[in-house]
């Protein structure tokens, strides 16, 4: 349908759209941003969905295929059980009610990178439906906001096209490695009522599938894509809505949280333009510019009914056993709200540390509580893990896997810690030495000179100091607390191994 400028859903130029958006939002309407999600998950299989092809990700183009990859006549598909297994697994983390029964459907759609003309998917009877999600914001709180998924089901991925612009006119290529790969799509119901929500259940989602090892959520491998159908409702009572607009291209959380914030205020200008007076646009199917930040129109939005859905002859119905379902639900184990809860109640973390540390992964939980074991200052482990160790997987881009050091060693320089034979300034070249050069805490510490200062020569020195400064000393007598701080600087000058707490509970001992 051809839309001119003035209409709902029309496109504008860009110099005319940008200048002009602050102003228009100013304009008082009450609308409410209402948020759909669409999520493709690969799944976790050495093998593709319906043959035995390799999902290995970054092999040469075309390699990773076979007849039933390229919809070749008389290949048939042959179900990947472990695909079917993640697919229930991720439904149960999910709270879904896993169907007994389920079958396969053909989604019929052309475009270069889909050899057979359709897509292997489901449609009436999906493997899971319903379900919800919990949400969690920023800080590891939880809102009380659920959003309620639609469905979750398995499908096959499709080939990817490949465009080259450098040669004149261009050309594509298709590389069909991914066609065949599983996925799992799993609808949300229009239950996010912001940007920000959308990317806190997104971040939650990708959380508790990766613990239970259903994906990795790569999205930069395109593990995980996300599309986003966002629309405003102007006057719910009266029934004043704009059309809905499926957003794509999303490949990563922010682009999400950007996209659906680009949309809400597009389509908000567009209907103060207009008013309630025109006939509303069509559904639209839109791409993110995430040169530009915006998103451009790419087709009208299709309908279940302009894919002809009809059952896979090729493919017979599943019918999964109570047994089987209770044998995988044994196997999730602890999802992330659960451990975030435990650490709160069993080592008194706040809120936000036990969400740290959670959103590291079930490795890091492991670290964290191996080192409590051998420490017994759960704090403390914490707080080294927060700021030193995390600091050092981050700049390597690595995981707690690959960490130089293990617990028992931390633990070892945590527990000099904890008895005052070393201060957390010297503690922290301590740990730099035994992660660069792999080495043990007695080791480390003799490279560096740090020898134990005992409670005498720590009295000697401070009853010293007091008899160089007396002036410091009658300043903190009376009262100037923050004098102590000059003190303790001048005993690290005489003695670098000297541990500051100690020498400020010494002086204080001293004084009063």
């Amino acid at each position: 349908m051809a839309m001119h400028p003035g209409e709902i859903g029309a496109e504008f130029p860009r110099n005319d759209f940008r200048p002009q958006v602050k102003v228009l939002m100013a304009i008082e309407t009450n609308y409410e941003t209402i948020v759909g999600l669409e999520i493709h998950v690969q799944l976790q299989t050495e093998s593709k969905l319906f043959c035995s092809c390799s999902t290995e990700f970054g092999a040469p183009p075309n390699t990773q295929t076979c007849l039933v990859c390229a919809g070749l006549p008389g290949a048939l598909p042959v179900l990947n059980r472990k695909a079917l297994q993640l697919a229930i697994k991720a439904g149960l983390a999910l709270n879904c009610d896993i169907e007994r029964q389920t079958k396969w459907d053909r989604k019929h759609y052309f475009y270069p990178d889909l050899p057979k003309g359709y897509q292997i998917s489901q449609f009436d009877q999906p493997i899971c439906s319903g379900g919800y999600l919990e949400l969690v914001d920023a800080q590891g709180q939880t809102t009380g906001d659920r959003v309620r998924l639609e469905r979750a089901h398995l499908e096959e991925d499709a080939g990817k096209s490949l465009h080259d612009e450098s040669s004149a006119g261009g050309h594509t290529r298709i590389d069909l490695n991914r066609a065949g790969t599983p996925l799992l799509e799993i609808v949300t119901k229009p239950d996010l009522r912001s940007a920000t929500q959308a990317k806190n259940f997104l971040n939650e989602l990708k959380l508790i599938l990766t613990y239970i090892d259903v994906s990795d959520c790569n999205m930069q491998q395109g593990n995980l894509r996300v599309d986003a159908n966002v629309n405003l409702w102007i006057d719910r009572d009266s029934g004043i809505a704009t059309p809905i607009v499926e957003v794509k291209n999303l490949n990563s959380f922010r682009a999400v949280e950007r996209a659906i914030n680009f949309e809400a205020e597009r389509q908000l200008k567009l209907f103060q333009m207009n008013g309630q007076t025109k006939e509303m646009a069509a559904k639209q199917t839109r791409g993110w510019d995430d040169v530009h930040q915006e998103t451009v129109l790419q087709r009208e939005k299709e309908e279940s009914a302009d894919y002809r859905y009809f059952p896979d002859p090729d493919l017979v119905g599943i019918e999964t056993s109570v047994e089987m379902i209770a044998m995988i639900q044994d196997g999730i184990g602890t999802l992330p709200s659960q451990l975030r809860r435990e650490l709160i109640d069993s080592y008194e973390l706040s809120i936000y540390d036990a969400d740290v540390l959670v959103r590291q992964g079930s490795g890091m939980i492991a670290f964290f509580r191996q080192c409590v074991e051998q420490v017994g200052n759960a704090g403390l482990v914490s707080n080294w893990i927060q700021q030193e160790v995390l600091r050092y997987l981050n700049t390597q881009d690595t995981t707690i896997e690959s960490y130089p050091i293990n617990a028992t060693e931390l633990s070892g320089l945590l527990n000099e810690i904890n008895a005052k034979r070393i201060d957390g300034g010297r503690a922290k070249e301590v740990l730099n030495l035994m992660v660069t050069d792999n080495l043990d805490v007695a080791t480390a510490r003799q490279r560096l000179g740090i020898v134990d200062v005992d409670a005498n020569e720590i009295d000697q020195l401070c009853q010293k100091l007091i008899a160089e400064y007396p002036l410091v000393a009658a300043d903190v007598r009376s009262g100037n607390i923050k004098a102590l701080g000059s003190l303790i600087g001048k005993a690290r000058q005489c003695n670098p191994n000297a541990n500051p707490g100690l020498v400020r509970q010494t002086l204080m001992k001293l004084l009063s």
